[in-house]
C-alpha cells in the first residue's frame, strides 16, 4: 500500500521562516498531532467497494443498518445497484435503510417510497423505512441548538451502522457526505427534518446557511453518538453532480471526472478528504461544485463538526491501489 498525506507540501515553505543570521539551539520537536485514517480506492466497482469496507469493518457487529440515499424515482446519478447489492450481500444481518422526505415528492410517504426503492432497484433486500411507525429522541451530547434529536424510531433496531454515501453537492448543504446522509438522512420526516432546516413548508429552502449546517451537524452527533464506534463511513465520489440525488433526473449534469472511493472511521475526516479530493481537481471540473459549496457555506460542516468533538480534520490518506 501506498501511504499519502493530502497537500502535505503546501506550508513546507513556512519551515523557510526559522531560518536567521543567529546560531540557535533547536527547540525540543514537538509529538506530531495524531491523524485519522483515510482509505482511497480508485476502483469504483462491487469488488473495490468491499475491499475498502473490509479494512474499516472492525466494529460492525450484530444487526447493521447500511444507511443510504435511495434517491427520486430514476435518479441518474445514485450509487449503482450492483455495488450496494455487493456490499450488503458481503456484511452479515444487514439491510439498507433510509427515512421518508420532508418535502414532496417520491418519497415524502412510505408507501410512495416503497414505490421508488423498487423503481430505484433497491429491492434486492430489506429496505427499513425507519420512520414508517414513528420517531424517537436521541440524546446529543454538548449540543448547541439542541439537546436531542428526532429519528426514525426503528434506527433503535440495529447494532452497528455502515454510512454509504454518494458524495456529490446539495441545494442547501453545499455538499452532501457522511454527515448529510445520517443528519437528515435519519431524522424523521415530520419532526426531526423540520427540526434541521429550523422551518416548514414554503420556508424550507430559506433557512439561515451557518445555522443549518450547525443544526445538520448536531443531528449527526446524535447517530454518531448512539452507535459510538460501531459505525463507519465510505463516500464514493462518482457522478458528482452539483445538485442532490433528491433532485432526481433534473439534477445538473456532472463536470468532475469520477475520483474513488474513500473510507473511514472517523466521519470529519472522510468528508473533508473528500472535500480536498474535489478542490484538488482542476479548476474546469470542481469550478461548479466548488461554488456551490461556498455559496451555501457547505465548509462551515466540517469546522463545526471539528468544534462538536466529532473527528479530527487531519488525516492520513491510504491508498489500496
Amino acid at each position: 500500500m501506498k501511504h499519502f498525506s493530502l497537500l502535505a507540501f503546501v506550508f513546507a515553505g513556512v519551515l523557510l521562516s526559522a531560518c536567521g543570521a543567529k546560531e540557535t539551539v533547536p527547540a525540543p520537536a514537538a509529538e506530531p498531532a495524531a491523524k485519522s485514517v483515510v482509505y482511497f480506492t480508485e476502483d469504483i466497482s462491487p469488488e473495490g467497494l468491499v475491499k475498502i469496507y473490509d479494512k474499516i469493518s472492525e466494529n460492525v457487529t450484530g444487526k447493521v443498518a447500511i444507511k443510504v440515499h435511495t434517491g427520486e424515482p430514476h435518479g441518474p446519478n445514485i450509487i449503482p445497484r450492483d455495488m450496494v447489492k455487493a456490499l450488503q450481500q458481503h456484511i452479515p444481518n444487514s439491510n439498507l435503510v433510509e427515512t421518508n422526505t420532508l418535502y414532496e415528492g417520491g418519497r415524502h410517504t412510505t408507501e410512495l417510497h416503497r414505490q421508488t426503492i423498487k423503481t430505484n432497484g433497491w429491492d434486492f433486500c430489506e429496505v427499513d423505512i425507519m420512520d414508517a411507525d414513528g420517531a424517537v429522541m436521541l440524546p446529543i451530547k454538548g449540543g448547541k441548538h439542541f439537546k436531542e434529536m428526532s429519528v426514525g424510531k426503528n434506527l433503535l433496531n440495529y447494532d452497528s451502522m455502515v454510512v454509504l454515501t454518494h458524495f456529490k453537492g446539495h441545494t442547501m448543504g453545499g455538499f452532501g457526505g457522511s454527515l448529510k446522509n445520517i443528519a437528515i438522512g435519519c431524522a424523521d420526516a415530520k419532526v426531526g427534518k423540520a427540526m434541521q432546516h429550523g422551518s416548514q413548508g414554503s420556508d424550507l429552502w430559506r433557512a439561515n446557511k451557518e445555522l443549518f449546517m450547525e443544526n445538520m451537524v448536531e443531528g449527526g452527533k446524535a447517530v454518531t453518538d448512539h452507535f459510538g464506534k460501531n459505525i463507519v463511513y465510505i463516500n464514493v465520489l462518482r457522478n458528482m453532480s452539483v445538485d442532490c440525488d433528491c433532485a432526481g433526473t433534473s439534477a445538473a449534469e456532472p463536470k468532475t471526472r469520477n475520483v474513488g472511493i474513500l473510507a473511514s472511521t472517523d466521519i470529519l475526516a472522510v468528508d473533508q478528504a473528500s472535500v480536498d479530493m474535489v478542490y484538488a481537481l482542476p479548476d474546469e471540473e470542481s469550478h461548479d461544485l466548488k461554488e456551490r459549496i461556498e455559496s451555501r457555506k457547505g465548509l462551515h460542516q466540517l469546522t463545526y463538526m471539528k468544534e462538536m468533538g466529532m473527528g479530527n480534520n487531519e488525516y492520513e490518506l491510504i491508498q489500496l491501489d
